[in-house]
């Protein structure tokens, strides 16, 4: 299986001894379009001790998608919202067919949402717009919020601010630094880490990571994108993430593990759902 045309797939890590769950992934991206698909790609993360996974859509065609695949599979949840590169012209009607999704039982968080200033796809009017909306319906659902944040921190954490944030916000792939961290940390929030916490040259992602607390940090693979070191610009599916895992004890001075253990744990507390509570064979 390939994903947007970049090459063969890595082959599988060394599995994990204690299990874990990817916090954020897009396994339509990825190539597993039916359930069937959806079903070999869970299996081969459950290969290497990854049990259960956030499908996370972007778009509304994704956001059906991402439910229907919730249903497929008793390991995969979703996530469902506008990316903020997606939200240009969006009116009520988009957010109204959002929200009714939202409300799926098999849909643990409102997301992935926020700011995105890096693309120039979206005036952030648009963006803050439809981020304060995201920020609403999570808090009349009762469900974690999911936020997408590139280069747009300042502008995120006042926006939380002034709307008064969800009981539980979850910074997708976490960027900041160690400042920004703090902040988060003090104000609550989990921090979710992906593949770019594994490459040489992110000194200041791996300065934050070892400071977020159990308890407050989530593993993620965020496929088909940002591949975990060694694999760096390959193909990423939830099977990868194994490598993020390791990289994330060796910074933390700790075991696979215990990352692995805690990061599930937070999992099953932050998303609240039995699909996350599959045990390994």
């Amino acid at each position: 299986m390939t994903a947007y045309g970049r090459g063969e797939p890595p082959p599988p890590p060394e599995p994990l001894d204690t299990p874990t769950v990817d916090a954020h992934t897009h396994l339509d991206a990825t190539g597993a379009t039916d359930a069937e698909g959806v079903r070999a790609a869970m299996d081969r993360a459950a290969k290497v001790g990854i049990i259960g996974a956030v499908t996370v859509a972007d778009d509304l065609a994704s956001a059906r998608w991402v439910v229907q695949a919730a249903h497929w599979d008793e390991r995969v949840v979703a996530a469902v919202a506008l990316h903020p590169t997606r939200t240009a012209g969006i009116g009520d009607a988009e957010h109204a067919e959002i929200a009714a999704l939202a409300a799926d039982p098999r849909v643990v968080a409102v997301g992935e949402t926020g700011l995105d200033y890096y693309w120039d796809y979206s005036p952030p009017a648009d963006q803050q717009a439809s981020f304060r909306r995201h920020i609403e319906l999570a808090k009349r659902l009762g469900k974690p919020l999911m936020i997408h944040d590139r280069d747009a921190h300042d502008d995120v954490l006042r926006i939380l601010d002034e709307e008064g944030a969800p009981e539980t916000v979850v910074f997708h792939c976490f960027s900041g630094d160690a400042a920004m961290a703090r902040t988060c940390v003090d104000a609550g929030y989990v921090l979710s880490f992906a593949g770019p916490v594994t490459f040489k040259n992110s000194h200041a992602l791996q300065e934050a990571a070892v400071l977020v607390p159990d308890g407050q940090f989530l593993v993620e693979t965020d496929a088909p994108f940002l591949t975990p070191h060694p694999h760096r610009g390959k193909a990423n599916e939830p099977y990868c993430l194994p490598w993020t895992v390791r990289a994330l004890a060796a910074l933390r001075g700790t075991t696979a593990d215990a990352v692995a253990d805690s990061t599930r744990r937070t999992a099953q507390r932050v998303f609240g759902s039995a699909a996350l509570s599959v045990t390994m064979e």
